[in-house]
């Protein structure tokens, strides 16, 4: 059965270009990003890690550790991440997991019959600190993956699982927020003392709470 939002992250061992590691231990206290690729030296995914380790600041400030995974092996990994490095003008500063026999990719449920019968499609899942999957994107192997998306949505995320509030469509940092239904304008009222703008009972705008 395929993993769905709120879930448990499936835990895991695995050889990396890191080093071995256990991913819940790596992941500790911090969000995370598991993101997965058909193999190595394909040139969409050059691109994608390394777009991800040019933000490697980005994904720190939001205490986000990321590891990506291929099917292919250690050795391979290391020449495509010199690869990576020199055609992305970058260093690539995270774990790449060498998934050969596929344990990754079955847990995860990152091979569609549809799509590939041995290769993994390229999915995104983002993991809260209680080890929860908060997010799942799957991407065809044509189109790249938009990183800054990824990471307005972790802004998203880290909010909502703060205070009571929605973000509306194409919310960005710094922009009104929508309390959330559960919470009556009386009490949101003394809950979000920047003010509400109620354009219907349903639909009440606040300043976004964790900004002074």
């Amino acid at each position: 059965m395929s993993l769905r939002l709120g879930d448990q992250a499936p835990n895991f061992k695995a050889k990396t270009t890191e080093g071995e590691i256990d991913f819940h231990e790596y992941l500790g206290n911090s969000w995370g990003v598991l993101f997965s690729h058909p193999a190595d030296y394909t040139p969409v995914c050059t691109t994608e890690l390394g777009r991800t380790a040019q933000l490697k600041d980005e994904f720190a400030k939001r205490n986000v550790k990321v590891m990506a995974v291929s099917v292919d092996p250690l050795d391979k990994h290391s020449g495509w991440v010199n690869d990576i490095n020199e055609t992305q003008n970058t260093t690539v500063n995270f774990p790449i997991i060498a998934d050969e026999d596929r344990t990754v990719a079955t847990l995860y449920d990152m091979i569609h019959p549809n799509a590939s019968a041995t290769a993994t499609v390229r999915s995104l899942f983002v993991i809260g600190p209680d080890k929860l999957v908060k997010l799942i994107i799957t991407y065809p192997a044509s189109t790249g993956r938009n990183f800054l998306e990824v990471l307005r949505v972790i802004d998203s995320l880290q909010l909502t699982s703060n205070y009571s509030v929605a973000t509306p469509a194409d919310w960005k940092q710094g922009e009104d927020v929508i309390v959330v239904p559960a919470v009556s304008t009386e009490d949101a009222e003394k809950k979000f003392p920047k003010g509400l703008r109620i354009v219907k009972p349903y639909l009440r705008y606040t300043p976004q709470p964790d900004l002074n």
